[in-house]
């Protein structure tokens, strides 16, 4: 078990909130995302330790959550929703677009480290399909043409 000296004063404020610390763990899993952008096996082994949990406890919880990823992402992180409604409004299509903009497939990062692509079963904006979310922004109603305007305007951002 770790020391508390070793522990972030971060993870301690959040575990204090909790009847215990297994319940923190959600909570704690958003703090190593944002601050890393991703949760391999041996930051599951940390934060196991923190918890007193097994680290099979810690990757069942992060395996499950969509929000919580195993690999960097790029900077622009696209993921689109292929539900039954934005299916049927041309999903497939602008996947197959964005794949062939970009020169990725779901899983990929560009080789600039700029984009990152999934697909997911829904990201519940049924009422404005088809949907794509770049990081946390969401976008509906979308066409080819909005697509490529979006992807465009990302690619002229210059970096900070």
């Amino acid at each position: 078990m770790k020391e508390e000296k070793e522990i972030p004063s971060e993870i301690l404020r959040i575990i204090e909130r909790y009847p215990n610390k297994r319940a923190a763990l959600i909570p704690v899993l958003h703090v190593f995302q944002e601050k890393f952008g991703f949760i391999n096996p041996e930051m599951e082994k940390y934060i196991a330790g923190i918890l007193g949990i097994s680290p099979a406890s810690v990757r069942e919880v992060s395996d499950f959550y969509t929000m919580f990823k195993r690999r960097r992402l790029g900077k622009y992180h696209i993921t689109i929703c292929s539900s039954i409604s934005c299916h049927l409004l041309g999903s497939r299509k602008i996947a197959e677009f964005i794949k062939e903009k970009l020169g990725i497939s779901p899983g990929d990062v560009t080789k600039d480290g700029r984009f990152s692509l999934e697909e997911v079963s829904c990201l519940g904006y049924c009422d404005i399909s088809p949907v794509i979310m770049i990081n946390d922004e969401v976008y509906g109603n979308l066409t080819l043409e909005k697509v490529g305007k979006i992807l465009e305007e990302l690619s002229e951002v210059r970096d900070e």
